[in-house]
């Protein structure tokens, strides 16, 4: 039928949607941009992006999900006794520690842009995301093939984590019990 219809590639992520041409190329890629950003984005701004937020979530839900299991960092400060994930954030904000948070974090994120710049505008070959850390070696002698696995499996879990920190502090607002907040 194809001979019949010039029909444009569909979405494999929302067949109902034609594909967007900018994500061939890139791992993980099913197809998944129903707002169109890389028509007008950078794709691999895009994909730096999206790599930075989800590592950024898997951190953030094992470290809300362990402050509510009671792990602490001692010493612990008196102001913070009994406080659970969703209601450190106010008594933070209210001792200041969340400005502080806010800075450094801004400092760091300065500091990134200069690696996506070059990236963006320089051609300096770096692929998103790709800090040159690997300390432990896991892609030390790997192929091809494995490494792009391996990136594969990182932007999986990386979606799995945007998604589940979202799901973590909905339910622990809604219940305002402890884990596995239900």
């Amino acid at each position: 039928l194809d001979w019949f219809c010039s029909c444009p590639e569909k979405s494999t992520a929302l067949p109902f949607l034609e594909y967007p041409e900018n994500l061939k190329g890139y791992v993980g890629d099913v197809g998944f941009d129903p707002f169109r950003f890389s028509d007008f984005v950078p794709m691999d701004f895009l994909r730096e992006a999206e790599l930075k937020h989800g590592r950024i979530c898997m951190l953030a839900w094992t470290g809300f999900v362990a402050v509510d299991l009671g792990f602490r960092i001692f010493p612990l400060p008196e102001a913070y006794e009994g406080l659970t994930s969703v209601t450190a954030h106010d008594a933070l904000v209210k001792q200041g520690a969340m400005g502080q948070l806010f800075l450094w974090m801004s400092v760091a994120e300065v500091i990134s842009s200069v690696a996506v710049m070059q990236m963006l505008n320089e051609g300096s070959g770096r692929k998103p995301g790709d800090f040159g850390l690997d300390p432990v070696g896991f892609l030390k002698g790997k192929s091809e093939a494995e490494i792009e696995e391996m990136e594969l499996k990182e932007i999986t879990h990386c979606r799995l984590a945007m998604m589940a920190f979202s799901g973590v502090v909905t339910q622990a607002v809604l219940t305002q019990g402890p884990f596995p907040y239900v």
